[in-house]
């Protein structure tokens, strides 16, 4: 028997109601992770997770039939969950990668990709902890992802490809210079979100954390070395957002086929993610509200942008691929997902509280439909 009509079946059980209370006590988070993660048990053991971003392409232009990505739309998508309802949360780019590491929504200079590297100038938070303003660089009350897993003794890491000095980014108040590729220098800082938060910019831990790409095969040699959370964004070219590139390369999707087949092999097969790894591949938005998209103009939750809803789709359907030990290899999940539901999962994953609107009632976290 395969594991597509299982996963079948499954969608069933969930629709009729079979396991609604299971997964209503999983998805709720009312107390401090050790209560959380007392309601999660059916979690797997994962202890290292990889976020692989890749830029603009709808859903039926990366996984339908006619994919210039065949290593991703085939070869991996074999290899584990394919999740069809994913969506992007706003356009353009920097508010989908705010959103991942942060819970925050959109707001309208994040939404135009920070042409200045601003101050966020914000009037007071609301729930669920969403910091009400305008800007691009948030001050260092605002909590993160990466805030949570120091805290908690665990560790992480941004691969940025391109971006040669560690934790690279513009002055404050000056216009972003990496907008637009050049010979030798694809790297986007729009499209490296530790970057819009001064908790990390102004630690001295920065360098540290946020790194150049090409110090990713050396650290994924041992367990030791791997980080529980491992960030990474191809350069403007590999991600698949510009065609043709600035080198001669063809770009768009045929060049990130050509580079994930080159690193995630490297990430599978790593003693880390053999242990106990979990990767995810997805898009930070689709390309354009007339290609899958479900709202038009890069609306997102929060009072900085209108309101399209608490499953925040402004970013447009997406998909996204999940591997691991603990996945089911070639199943699929029609739950509907966002890059806050990312954050949420990573966050169930390390029994971490959910921040911003990684909290929104209702929002699905991964679960049953993903892992075996």
């Amino acid at each position: 028997m395969t594991r597509r009509p299982v996963v079948r079946r499954l969608g069933a059980l969930l629709a009729a109601g079979a396991l609604a209370s299971a997964l209503v006590a999983a998805q709720v988070s009312d107390g401090p992770p050790s209560q959380a993660a007392a309601k999660r048990g059916y979690l797997p053991p994962v202890q290292h997770v990889f976020v692989i971003n890749l830029e603009n392409k709808g859903y039926d232009r990366t996984w339908g039939s006619g994919s210039a990505a065949p290593y991703l739309s085939q070869t991996l998508r074999e290899q584990g969950t394919l999740l069809t309802q994913h969506y992007g949360t706003a356009h353009n780019s920097l508010p989908n990668y705010v959103a991942q590491i942060s819970g925050q929504g959109p707001d309208p200079q994040t939404q135009a990709d920070c042409q200045t590297y601003s101050p966020f100038v914000g009037a007071g938070v609301v729930p669920p902890g969403h910091y009400v303003g305008d800007g691009c660089v948030y001050p260092s009350a605002v909590p993160t992802l990466p805030g949570q897993l120091s805290a908690a003794g665990l560790s992480w890491r941004g691969y940025l490809e391109d971006m040669g000095t560690a934790c690279r980014h513009p002055q404050l108040g000056a216009l972003d210079d990496t907008q637009q590729a050049r010979v030798g220098d694809q790297y986007a800082v729009r499209h490296n979100p530790f970057m819009y938060f001064a908790s990390i910019t102004g630690s001295p831990s920065c360098a540290a954390n946020v790194v150049d790409l090409t110090a990713l095969g050396s650290d994924l040699g041992s367990i030791k070395t791997t980080r529980n959370l491992s960030y990474i964004t191809p350069n403007l070219c590999h991600d698949g957002h510009d065609s043709p590139c600035v080198d001669g390369e063809p770009g768009g999707l045929v060049s990130a086929d050509a580079w994930l087949r080159q690193w995630v092999p490297v990430i599978t097969g790593s003693p880390a993610f053999r242990k106990d790894g979990l990767l995810v591949i997805t898009f930070d938005e689709s390309d354009g509200p007339q290609s899958d998209s479900s709202a038009c103009c890069g609306e997102g939750p929060g009072p900085n942008s209108a309101l399209p809803g608490i499953t925040g789709l402004g970013g447009g359907r997406v998909g996204a691929l999940v591997v691991s030990p603990y996945a089911r290899p070639g199943a699929y999940s029609t739950t509907a997902y966002n890059h806050y539901s990312l954050l949420a999962s990573i966050e169930d994953l390390f029994a971490l509280p959910y921040l911003g609107y990684a909290a929104t009632p209702g929002l699905a976290r991964f679960g049953l439909d993903v892992y075996r």
